[in-house]
């Protein structure tokens, strides 16, 4: 279960998958290493820094008046 999961499969398909009834019976046998959940998380990140900046993008053409291309 755990190489699926590090190829990005849902848990619930996971699940499925293996014949769970119930994700907490597939989490059981999902481990992952520092490393992978250091990734996910870098990841996570940039998404959310990337949604700031069009954020603070969108006021700034607001406050100006200006639409960037």
């Amino acid at each position: 279960m755990t190489d699926v999961a590090r190829m990005g499969w849902e848990l619930h398909a996971i699940a499925t998958f293996a014949g769970h009834r119930h994700t907490d019976s597939t989490l059981t046998y999902i481990h992952h290493s520092g490393r992978d959940l250091a990734d996910k998380l870098s990841r996570g990140m940039e998404q959310i820094q990337g949604w700031r900046v069009q954020m603070l993008a969108r006021l700034g053409e607001q406050a100006t008046g200006t639409v960037a291309l």
